[in-house]
């Protein structure tokens, strides 16, 4: 299989592990396959039987065809070892009948960017080997809280490679922020802009098309690359789970085999949900996505209208991973529905107005496929709160999915069974989903981790134990402007 650039009329192919080692391509677009794998009903059903890495080995070999199944295999082994994991990867738990919660943050960092960024840096080793690079990959993440740390856990150490971490400086809960500063390791870095996510995301995209510092990267011994989801390499992994809750559901009888169900998923970047709906497109039965917007809710907008306009105020929420106006992801699902050209117009449009309007046609595909709702910070807290006395803890990211998803049920009455993707551990927002319960506020710092432990009797995510003991590593502060300079001060 080869990928070429979303913007790219020509369709010059790249490998598997060109891309991986990219990661953005060189005029701004996104890598997408140069076509999408099917898998029969019969193989799904011998999904179900199989382990999450052999899950994963098998949906990755679709698309990464210059690495063998073996090779899979063993990266996926070790990305998702019980040392990692102790609770397995992905679990699926039923919240009520017809509702369940696939709980993707039991990883190493307690965020859903672990099962991609588990095995997303042992793929960019391979890449290097496998294109013959000699220059050591510079890694660069624009983050909104949680790719951050997980870029970072899984990329330390690494040899061969470096990676430098951006992130808004008022943007990220305290316990993101902690869990970034605090990281070790001797190849990273992390910095703080003044700005939000999306002036950290347009910077590192920036660089990534700025041809003089590319060459004075190169240089000094150095080729970019990125962990965000605008690298395949990130987003593949992700095509896993669903796979997996599906498969879930047939082992536990909830659903026969060939019946379709729905997907609720947080979204911010667009990168989570596109993955569904390459899933879907793989032939796994996915009737609905349900697109979940906080009070950012450009996307919610864009589906029910057509009209993408980031032209709008910016809210900052206890949702802070979704707090974002431009969702890079979503120019993949353009590709895909309205082909090369169209997209490459409706990025340029973005980039100069800050909007753009679809055609009827692709906005009717989109709108059969994606459902879109939103939850303000009122009813993110009223949903915590009423799931909570209901017997299940969620994040603030996850109770604006549920608060979605209600949504969706009582306006549609769909009684197809509700997969609603859970992001984030409670305790990485802690102090919010404490005065979402209590309507109190909590301690200050990390003291909110223990008071939300005394107050639910769940035992605190064993990533974020002891945070508060760690050494800060990493203050810096810049604007945005200065965001390349901190890069050659790293190289």
């Amino acid at each position: 299989m080869m990928f070429f650039s979303t913007r790219d009329a020509e369709k010059k192919p790249f490998k598997a592990s060109e891309v991986i080692k990219q990661g953005l391509a060189s005029d701004g677009g996104l890598f997408v396959p140069d076509s999408v794998p099917s898998l029969s009903l019969d193989e799904i059903s011998e999904l179900a039987n199989k382990s999450y890495p052999e899950k994963a080995a098998t949906i990755l070999s679709k698309f990464l065809s210059d690495y063998t199944y073996e090779e899979l295999l063993e990266d996926a082994t070790a990305a998702y070892s019980p040392a990692g994991f102790p609770d397995g990867a992905a679990p699926l738990k039923k919240v009520r009948d017809g509702l369940f919660s696939l709980e993707l943050w039991r990883g190493p960092t307690a965020a859903f960017k672990d099962m991609a960024l588990q095995i997303m840096p042992r793929l960019l080793s391979r890449a290097l080997v496998k294109t013959g690079e000699e220059n050591t990959a510079l890694i660069l993440v624009a983050t909104s809280g949680d790719t951050g740390k997980a870029a970072l856990e899984g990329h330390k150490d690494v040899d061969k490679v470096k990676i430098m971490v951006f992130y808004p400086v008022d943007g990220v809960s305290k316990v993101q922020k902690l869990q970034m500063v605090t990281q070790t390791g001797s190849n990273v870095n992390v910095c703080a802009i003044n700005g939000n996510f999306d002036d950290a995301q347009t910077g590192v995209k920036k660089i990534f098309s700025d041809p003089e510092a590319k060459a004075k990267l190169l240089e000094n011994g150095y080729v970019l690359s990125s962990a965000n989801s605008i690298n395949w390499g990130r987003l593949a992994p992700q095509i896993v789970y669903y796979f997996h809750s599906y498969c879930e559901l047939l082992k536990n009888g909830e659903i026969t085999l060939g019946e379709a169900i729905n997907v609720c998923v947080p979204t911010g970047n667009f990168g989570n949900i596109f993955a569904a709906y390459i899933a879907k497109m793989m032939g796994l039965p996915i009737d609905k996505m349900v697109c979940a917007s906080n009070s950012n809710n450009v996307l919610t907008d864009f589906i029910e209208s057509g009209v993408y306009d980031r032209n709008r105020s910016f809210h900052l929420t206890m949702s802070p991973s979704m707090d974002i106006l431009i969702s890079s992801n979503l120019e993949r699902l353009l590709y895909f529905t309205a082909g090369t050209e169209a997209t490459a117009a409706y990025m340029k449009q973005l980039s100069e107005t800050g909007r753009y309007e679809i055609s009827a046609d692709v906005k009717q595909i989109i709108r059969s496929n994606f459902a879109g709702y939103c939850a303000d910070e009122n009813e993110t807290a009223k949903t915590l709160r009423s799931y909570y006395n209901n017997g299940y803890l969620a994040d603030t990211h996850t109770s604006v999915a549920l608060c979605c998803a209600d949504k969706y049920l009582a306006d549609t009455k769909d009684e197809k069974k509700m997969v609603v993707v859970s992001t984030a551990s409670p305790y990485k927002f802690a102090a919010d989903v404490y005065k979402s319960i209590t309507a109190t506020d909590a301690p200050e710092g990390t003291a909110a981790l223990d008071a939300l432990r005394d107050l639910t009797g769940m035992e605190i995510s064993y990533p974020l134990r002891d945070l508060d003991k760690r050494t800060v590593n990493f203050d810096t502060v810049v604007e945005k402007e200065q965001m390349l300079d901190e890069v050659y001060k790293f190289m």
